[in-house]
């Protein structure tokens, strides 16, 4: 069986990408900080940011391809420890393609849509990337240094992602779920847009961008929604009390990192591929059926 080093396991994308390609292929996943068990999938403790560590995971390992998802992806952690978050969200993430490229195997890197400045979307794969904060930049720089290094890389732009809560993680709607439900106010911004997509449809995408892609491509969703928008549909699905769903702007709300107002992607490249997210309505049905 081929086998895929997926890195980054632990984490909610990772977790949902193991679940998805356990069924064709051998998995290996890294984690750092957080140890779980995953049913079928040898999992290793790695520290990325040690090349030493790295290199004998490959040596060790030899994958026949890689999905690279570990990162710190949290925007205010990253502005706040730009030196922590570039070794892993840069100087890890080019030794990764420097590895790829030695062993010549197909590596896929999850980026983002806040490489963009969110001034003119939506956004398509050959747009200019203008971060805003460090963690969209230092995305910036690993796309382009990952590329030069190895132009075999599939480097996937991912949205705002949400689904249901991993043994390791969370996305942004368990914590929406669970104010509403103990009758707190949910204030959610009315001018902040992204096209976002399920965990699971996320990791489909990243399967098929592996396969068939070499350099960028987009993998949002099929609808540019507001946070607010999201959080009446949740309301409905989930049948939450809607009185406490309240609507803000960005600058009502205090962040280390500033945040763009609308990168909602523009994936049709993708789609013709094969990718098909389901819309958000679908998705939290999905999840809340599940």
């Amino acid at each position: 069986m081929k086998k895929l080093l997926i890195t980054g396991a632990s984490g909610f994308l990772g977790w949902h990408l193991c679940q998805l390609a356990k069924q064709e292929w051998e998995i290996y996943g890294t984690y750092f900080s957080h140890p779980l068990e995953i049913p079928g999938i040898k999992m290793v403790k790695v520290n990325l940011t040690d090349f030493q560590e790295l290199q004998h995971i490959f040596s060790n390992v030899k994958p026949t391809a890689v999905i690279h998802t570990a990162a710190h992806s949290q925007p205010n952690f990253c502005q706040t420890h730009p030196k922590e978050s570039h070794a892993i969200n840069v100087i890890a993430s080019c030794n990764i393609a420097g590895l790829c490229a030695d062993n010549s195997i197909s590596c896929a890197f999850t980026s983002t849509d806040l490489v963009f400045d969110g001034l003119n979307a939506p956004y398509r794969e050959t747009d200019a990337v203008c971060p805003v904060n460090l963690y969209g930049e230092q995305k910036a720089i690993a796309e382009a240094d990952m590329l030069e290094t190895y132009p075999m890389t599939a480097v996937c732009r991912m949205p705002l992602m949400f689904g249901a809560a991993t043994p390791t993680a969370k996305s942004f709607i368990q914590a929406f779920i669970q104010t509403l439900q103990a009758d707190k106010e949910l204030s959610l911004f009315i001018d902040e847009f992204r096209t976002p997509v399920s965990g699971t449809s996320a990791a489909k995408g990243l399967l098929l961008a592996l396969e068939k892609v070499n350099g960028i491509i987009h993998l949002g969703g099929k609808e540019r929604i507001s946070r607010y928008d999201f959080g009446q549909i949740l309301v409905e699905v989930f049948q939450l009390p809607a009185t406490k769903l309240k609507f803000c702007r960005q600058q009502d709300v205090k962040m280390a990192a500033p945040r763009p107002i609308d990168v909602s992607l523009d994936s049709s490249k993708a789609f013709v591929l094969g990718y098909q997210p389901l819309s958000v309505r679908e998705e939290l049905e999905a999840i809340q059926f599940s």
